[in-house]
């Protein structure tokens, strides 16, 4: 029998499985779906690898270099810069040192001014240095205060900022808590954004690979969770010495009480143009704040997304919009003609990310009682990162309650 039950196959669930496992403590992770994952999965339609909604990977995130063989992800790279689509033209912007052929734009000053550059800088000699907990402490506002407090102007805001952090929060208004933007930052000061070859869904399955076959039960969804004891759908009862709600926020909360999240949404489309429309591995935004925050050529970030010879790009927006809305403002980013490329896939994310208002605390207490924890982007960072480092804490809290009568061989 195993000495924890954990609900939830998800990042959270998975990192805290694997945590108990490093440890020898016996658990069963009891995953309502029919794979391992939660919101992180991939799908393959006719040769296309298709995330569930705009996501990617960083590897410099904390958890992902405890938890995770991050050379057997084989990781393909964005360049750590944008390309900016206005009515004329399309500029790069990017660090030169990293993206050589931002340079020119950059000086060209079209859309960042040197008082930009400068603020931009300080802000990230800021973020960058010292210990992560001087992020944490930090007082907490918006991310659009934040961005005025650094000194980074209206229009840089507009044109840029806004755009990109838009499809990253999945909202408009830059309300999201600055500590989390500065986090962000930091992490992609450290390392550029990354997509596995076999796409981000190969995460979970890496993780779920880590643990004993029988560890994880597939299409078991949890009815009822009290202290020691979990009821599933189908009635089966399991009695454990702990139990780990690892779902996402909105179950989290039917199943513990604890407060349910208000989410942020998108939805993502996949389109198979018949040539690559931009042959660079590099998001692209609309400085009009148009109605796609982001699109990408992903197959120029990691071939494997497509067939061979087939190109895939990704269109990201926070509403459901019309296909012909979506067609025309990829046109205009691209430069081309998209009324004609093939849909591939759309996925509406409603329950995309747990909304993070300031002030935010990143760090949510995981013991709600005696045998009963909670995890979750949701106790977090509305993160990769968030959802792992949730599960870790859960398992070392849960360690540290059953304390070491719980590990074979004491």
């Amino acid at each position: 029998m195993p000495e924890v039950v954990i609900a939830g196959a998800g990042l959270a669930g998975l990192a805290a499985a694997v945590t108990l496992h490093r440890a020898g403590v016996p658990c069963v992770v009891l995953e309502a779906s029919d794979e391992v994952g939660g919101r992180v999965r991939t799908d393959v339609v006719d040769g296309f690898r298709l995330d569930r909604g705009f996501q990617i990977l960083n590897p410099a995130y904390p958890a992902i270099r405890r938890l995770v063989d991050v050379d057997a992800l084989d990781l393909g790279r964005f360049w750590r810069a944008v390309r900016v689509a206005d009515d004329d033209r399309v500029s790069l912007l990017g660090n030169p040192l990293d993206t050589p052929k931002a340079l020119r734009d950059i000086a060209a000053r079209r859309y960042l001014s040197a008082k930009d550059l400068a603020a931009l800088g300080t802000l990230s000699a800021r973020v960058a240095a010292g210990p992560v907990q001087a992020v944490i402490d930090r007082e907490d506002r918006t991310t659009a205060g934040e961005l005025r407090r650094a000194g980074v102007s209206s229009r840089a805001v507009e044109t840029v900022f806004r755009p990109f952090l838009s499809g990253v929060f999945l909202e408009p208004e830059l309300s999201t808590s600055s500590r989390f933007f500065q986090l962000v930052w930091r992490s992609f000061l450290r390392s550029a954004p990354s997509l596995p070859a076999l796409g981000m869904g190969e995460l979970p399955r890496q993780l779920a690979r880590a643990l004993p076959t029988s560890a994880v039960r597939l299409g078991t969804p949890v009815e009822e969770v009290r202290p020691g004891r979990v009821r599933t759908a189908g009635g089966e009862a399991w009695t454990a010495r702990a139990v780990v709600v690892a779902t996402d926020g909105s179950t989290a909360a039917r199943l513990t009480g604890v407060p349910e999240p208000r989410w942020n949404s998108g939805t993502t489309w996949y389109f198979a143009p018949p040539r690559s429309p931009l042959r660079e591995p590099v998001i692209v935004i609309d400085a009009r704040g148009g109605p796609v925050v982001n699109t990408s050529v992903v197959s120029e970030v990691c071939p494997t997304y497509a067939p061979p010879g087939a190109a895939l790009v990704s269109a990201s927006a926070l509403t459901a919009l019309p296909e012909d809305v979506v067609r025309r403002a990829l046109g205009r980013m691209y430069r081309t003609d998209a009324t004609r490329w093939p849909l591939v896939a759309r996925y509406e994310i409603v329950h995309g990310l747990p909304a993070m208002p300031p002030p935010h605390a990143l760090r949510r207490d995981v013991r709600l009682g005696e045998g009963l924890y909670v995890c979750g982007d949701h106790r977090d960072t509305s993160s990769l990162q968030g959802a792992l480092a949730s599960g870790t804490r859960a398992a070392r809290a849960v360690l540290a309650d059953l304390g070491p009568a719980s590990r074979p061989g004491r």
